[in-house]
């Protein structure tokens, strides 16, 4: 059984390693870490090829029974064959909601 799991961990770390020289070679350029606190914050990075993301929180009914933290954000990276593809995405009360050209439409 152990060798199962060892077996399966090699595997995952083979598949997760980058498959494009330039991704091992990548490093940050550009990194923001602004307004952290008890009532939001505000992060982003961008790297030499080609990924960026960001992301906003708000606490929305801060004290209430209904407090939520309501995010927003987009992440884009340069796919294998050279697009580059960005998601853009509200995590709120409402769950998980990404968009993106190349994710499927809901009937």
């Amino acid at each position: 059984m152990k060798t199962i799991f060892a077996f399966i961990a090699l595997l995952a770390v083979v598949f997760a390693a980058p498959q494009n020289p330039a991704d091992r070679d990548a490093v940050v350029v550009r990194s923001e870490l602004d307004n952290i606190g008890v009532d939001g914050y505000n992060w982003a990075y961008e790297t030499s090829n080609g990924i960026s993301a960001s992301e906003q929180g708000q606490l929305n009914n801060a004290g209430t029974e209904n407090e939520i933290m309501a995010v927003r954000g987009q992440f884009s990276y340069v796919g294998a064959d050279g697009v580059t593809y960005t998601v853009t995405y509200i995590a709120d009360e409402n769950g998980f909601q990404p968009q993106g050209a190349h994710l499927p439409k809901a009937p």
